[in-house]
């Protein structure tokens, strides 16, 4: 393998218009790796800190150009000669190069920018496809190298849209059982079906953050019903082959220890709000619920646990924020049935991949996503596919930046059904 050479950052913008980091890594034989970094905008107060500039003369105050000179200036230089395949040390260098529990200093978004780039860099002097490449760096013990089923966020709300309804994404998934192709194109249909149902209603089929439609609803269970009109239209059968979905991002209309939700006049309390999801359980076969009560809201979410049905898959994202010690505290409360991987909430590659190892050894069906405010870059999905996650969360299949995952995801199961037709046994 080859030693780290040059590292390099840019100001670029993402899909919001706001700016992130792209790092370029040359190494000594001459393969380079690009990377950028996304942002989310419904954040927990667990995830590493983002750097931003606030400057407020100057992309009011989002802009990354002291994150980039830590890049420059101290990330590059002290990687320099640095072998470029030993991501764990590398990350790990990184990591003391700031010094802080929250990577506040030089800016988890630096980092990760830097420990993506670098993974690109040296799968392209190994010669590997990026996912084969990261699969050497976890546990490929009885874990099938497999393309994830797709979650698509069909209908954007929340901080995704304005707050045009308080729920943040309405989700539909297909069966595990369908290959990722046959995935993509029926939740394609859905989405143009959906489209059709909304203008038939005479909503605006204008679109969110992640591609999902964002009409102006007077409740959440009006969102559930269009996407269940929409649902109906297809050949697809609701509970059958397609299920449906909702990340709640309950942090996000949580106040004073009270849920405050337009479907209700007075505020909830936790109690009230697990009674509210029971009403919807017993109207829609709903398979996956993200987030349902605010990240310290340790008593909604154990009460919550209690009365839950053992099918319905129960996803922590904000509660866990990708950090091993919040998953831990969910593990040891049992709450979850699964989780949410977000690299840019830990901050570097081998630490999100380590929590996926302990979320794979705890039982949890393990969702590596993107985020609100994205690239056309598609690392994630290549990560995805490396640590064998049983889900993605790449948003609608619109954007170019959302679909430049699914596509990536395309290219890939192509590639691994010709090696499996010749018999290889790719990343064991």
């Amino acid at each position: 393998m080859a030693k780290i050479k040059q590292v390099i950052a840019y100001e670029i913008l993402d899909s919001r218009g706001n700016p992130t980091i792209e790092t370029t890594v040359v190494l000594h034989d001459g393969s380079m790796g690009t990377a950028s970094v996304p942002s989310g905008a419904s954040t927990s107060s667990y995830e590493v800190a983002e750097l931003r500039d606030k400057d407020e003369g100057r992309y009011k105050g989002m802009g990354v150009q002291k994150a980039i000179e830590n890049i420059n200036k101290i990330l590059g230089p002290g990687l320099s000669g640095a072998e470029a395949s030993h991501q764990q040390h590398i990350d790990k260098m990184m990591i003391e190069l700031d010094g802080t529990q929250n990577k506040s200093r030089l800016g988890g978004n630096a980092i990760l920018s830097v420990s993506m780039a670098i993974a690109k860099a040296a799968a392209k002097s190994a010669v590997l496809p990026l996912y084969l490449y990261l699969r050497q760096f976890i546990n490929r013990e009885n874990v099938t190298l497999r393309v994830p089923t797709p979650l698509f966020n069909i209908l954007n709300g929340g901080q995704h849209a304005g707050r045009n309804v308080d729920f943040q994404e309405f989700i539909v998934t297909p069966a595990t059982s369908k290959s990722f192709s046959e995935g993509l194109l029926t939740g394609s249909n859905i989405y143009n079906s959906l489209k059709e149902v909304m203008r038939e209603k005479n909503y605006t089929t204008l679109t969110g953050d992640e591609g999902g439609f964002a009409p102006p609803l007077s409740s959440n269970l009006d969102a559930l019903a269009l996407i269940k009109d929409a649902i109906a239209r297809t050949s697809s059968h609701l509970g059958f082959d397609i299920f449906m979905g909702i990340d709640i991002a309950a942090n996000s209309f949580y106040q004073n220890q009270n849920y405050h939700l337009s479907d209700h006049s007075s505020q909830l309390s936790p109690k009230n709000l697990a009674e509210f999801y029971a009403s919807l359980l017993a109207t829609y076969p709903l398979l996956y619920l993200e987030d349902p009560f605010a990240e310290d809201d340790w008593e909604g979410w154990e009460e919550f646990a209690k009365v839950s049905h053992k099918d319905l898959m129960v996803v922590g994202d904000d509660l866990v924020s990708t950090n091993p010690f919040r998953l831990q505290m969910a593990l040891d409360k049992n709450i979850i049935s699964g989780v949410i991987i977000k690299p840019n909430q830990i901050g570097t590659v081998i630490e999100a991949m380590a929590v996926v190892e302990v979320a794979r050894a705890a039982g949890l069906k393990t969702i590596v996503s993107h985020r609100s405010g994205e690239t056309n870059d598609d690392f994630i999905a290549d990560f995805a596919v490396a640590v064998s996650s049983d889900y993605v969360k790449f948003g609608a299949p619109a954007h170019g930046e959302r679909v430049a995952k699914y596509n990536r995801l395309l290219h890939i199961e192509k590639q691994l059904k010709s090696l499996e037709s010749q018999g290889n046994v790719l990343g064991e």
